[in-house]
């Protein structure tokens, strides 16, 4: 086989094949024959444009290699360690390997150390003992979030209300107000707004409001100025609101004939309940030129200089509606019903009861005026009278068809009672309520359920005593 290999090696080339001597020459001396011919060309000044050309980009890539080559062998000497083996190499692979979880540059650029020393790459959170400083955040970053800066306090601003949108704000919670009577609920309404310079005009307006209500808000109103005092506004602001209100009474004048009155009251209760300097009518003595100021200043003079015993001024309004006692309530409606009897005036009997506020008692109405008629000496007329009356507030719907069966339904149940006081009143009652019936004032059904003590009587001693129906 030996004489076979030397038979091959020392065989003559046949053409078109190379032998690997030749391989290996030329790339230990590439573009030699080359270069010898373009040195010839160029001693001879026989070059071509294309020759020239090609000349230069071999010079190019001659330089080239030449830098790479000494870059490679600077980085390789640096990165050796004190071992002699190569840094970042792996003890267990193969000479020459390099270690592909190496994160040295492999480019041949560089110094050949590891990138950012080793603490960088994704997932990376630094350098082994590495300690970070607290930076401070720069407000130009587009990530900058102020929410995030310390102890950061929120606060929600409320815009402080024109003058012209108070009224607006004011009047529904005025209004709210008289339904339910809750003075704390007043005062959180307040405080979510921001009244600013214009706080006082709340009071001006709740007072301006009532008058035009009834007592029982007028009541509501001087209760609210009490609680709202010393809390949400000051004894200056309520001077200054009631200040206001009599600048104003020439105009509330129009639609209140009453409101000098009235706003006396207000300023003597509103001094009563230490809402108001007990200097406030002092600093107006002699300095008041509007009538009907004066006459609400000296209303409520005089309410302040009355005595106790003859006028409490938390009663100034009286109690309204169903916040009064019953038995109060009873011996109104039977002062009521005494005055219509002496009169005779339906319309004064009318504005009383609804000054009462009471709609839901007015079935003690009906009852005192029917049991009225049952004692009274004059029944006939008393009758007569008192079915105008119970007429009279059936057709304007005063007193509705509930409260009018209520009425008659509790004598017709203490009528055995009334009997032992009224012997007659089962007579009476019964002509009584056929007129009402021929009237309108009761149903049908109402009638028919009146109670009637039947008409038994002996007959004579010789019957035996037998019972006749």
């Amino acid at each position: 086989m030996a004489t076979e290999v030397d038979t091959w090696t020392s065989a003559p080339k046949a053409d078109g094949v190379f032998s690997l001597d030749d391989n290996l020459a030329e790339a230990d001396h590439p573009y030699s024959v080359d270069d010898d011919l373009l040195n010839e060309a160029e001693v001879n000044g026989n070059w071509t444009p294309q020759e020239k050309a090609l000349h230069e980009a071999r010079l190019k890539a001659k330089a080239k290699r030449r830098l790479r080559k000494s870059s490679s062998r600077n980085s390789t000497s640096e990165s050796l360690s004190e071992s002699g083996e190569l840094a970042g190499s792996d003890p267990n692979s193969p000479k020459g390997k390099v270690n592909t979880n190496d994160r040295k540059s492999r480019t041949g650029k560089g110094r050949g150390l590891p990138k950012k020393g080793g603490a960088g790459g994704k997932g990376v959170w630094g350098a082994a003992g590495m300690v970070y400083e607290d930076e401070e955040p720069d407000m130009r970053d587009p990530n900058y979030d102020e929410s995030a800066q310390g102890d950061t306090v929120y606060a929600t601003v409320v815009p402080e209300i024109d003058e012209k949108e108070l009224e607006n704000m004011v009047n529904p919670i005025v209004q709210e107000y008289f339904e339910h009577g809750d003075t704390r609920e007043v005062q959180m309404l307040l405080k979510e707004l921001n009244l600013g310079q214009h706080k006082y005009e709340f009071s001006s307006l709740a007072v301006s409001l009532s008058l035009e209500g009834k007592a029982s808000h007028r009541e509501l109103t001087s209760r609210l100025l009490s609680d709202l005092s010393g809390k949400v506004l000051s004894q200056s602001e309520m001077a200054r609101a009631f200040d206001k209100i009599l600048k104003e009474l020439p105009d509330l004048i129009l639609d209140t004939p009453e409101a000098p009155q009235m706003l006396g009251q207000f300023v003597a209760r509103a001094i009563a309940d230490h809402v108001l300097p007990m200097s406030f009518l002092d600093c107006y003595k002699g300095k008041v030129d509007c009538e009907h100021a004066r006459v609400a200043l000296d209303r409520a003079e005089v309410l302040l200089t009355m005595k106790r015993e003859m006028v409490r001024l938390d009663n100034v309004w009286g109690v309204g509606g169903g916040q009064r006692p019953v038995k109060h309530l009873v011996k109104e409606m039977n002062l009521l019903l005494k005055e219509y009897l002496i009169s005779g005036d339906v319309a004064e009997a009318e504005h009383c009861l609804r000054d009462l506020e009471v709609p839901h008692f007015h079935h003690e109405l009906v009852y005192e005026a029917v049991v009225m008629v049952l004692e009274s000496k004059e029944e006939a007329t008393a009758s007569r009278v008192m079915i105008k009356l119970l007429q009279s507030f059936w057709k304007t719907g005063l007193i509705t068809v509930d409260q009018m069966n209520r009425g008659f339904q509790r004598v017709y149940n203490e009528l055995p009672e009334i009997s032992l006081d009224v012997p007659h009143a089962h007579s009476i009652m019964e002509t009584f309520v056929d007129l009402c019936y021929q009237e309108a004032v009761i149903t049908k059904q109402l009638r028919d359920a009146c109670p009637s003590r039947g008409r038994k009587r002996f007959v004579s001693e010789g019957d035996g005593g037998v019972i006749k129906n």
